[in-house]
């Protein structure tokens, strides 16, 4: 869960995991959903109380010079979208994941994963401005060491590709993970084909 404390005056402004509005003299922090859908939560602390956003549009308010914790209550959030339009317009799209995958041992990708690779390249065209991060992985034929190397040459190899294409280098991370983030949990010494891939992440 991502987790954040925020201890701030009435006059604060919160802007990473949620939006403030102001009606009246004070603050409005509204908890937004993360674009993942994974929970994430944050503690409005006024100093003198503080309570705990867990929930999407669950909003916390405090008003000026008042003592005590923030008044919590859910937000509508069709409201909260219409009334803070140019917030949410200016906010990044949610992160795209691709896969695809090699032949065994190899640093051949499978003839399927064409498909994949072409869609995650126009996505990262279309985000301008954006990073790719390219993740190496193995199954766990071959010692850890022979894996770990296996990995970074796959998603290096993958990386050029997004260079070659016109991408800036400094835009595209490849890191590889070897057989330590299994996509299918195998014992040691089992040739999994869903294990031999690379993922790319466009954010």
């Amino acid at each position: 869960m991502t987790f954040r404390r925020l201890s701030f005056l009435v006059t604060g402004l919160l802007t990473a995991l949620a939006i403030t509005a102001c009606s009246a003299p004070g603050t409005r922090v509204v908890l937004l959903p993360q674009p993942d859908g994974k929970p994430s939560a944050v503690i409005v602390s006024t100093g003198s109380g503080e309570e705990t956003l867990s929930e999407p549009f669950q909003r916390a308010t405090t008003k000026a010079h008042a003592r005590g914790a923030p008044v919590v209550d859910k937000a509508d959030p069709t409201r909260v979208e219409a009334e803070n339009k140019t917030l949410f317009e200016l906010m990044p799209p949610p992160s795209q994941r691709f896969t695809v995958y090699f032949e065994a041992n190899e640093t051949t990708l499978t003839p399927a994963s064409q498909r994949a690779l072409n869609e995650a390249l126009a996505a990262a065209q279309a985000r301008s401005g954006g990073e790719i991060v390219v993740t190496g992985h193995t199954d766990t034929v071959g010692t850890v060491a022979h894996n770990d190397e296996l990995s970074s040459v796959r998603a290096a190899q993958v990386r050029q590709i997004f260079v070659d294409r016109g991408f800036q280098p400094q835009r595209v991370e490849a890191v590889g993970r070897g057989e330590r983030e299994l996509a299918i949990q195998t014992g040691d010494e089992v040739p999994e084909p869903r294990n031999r891939r690379v993922t790319i992440e466009v954010r």
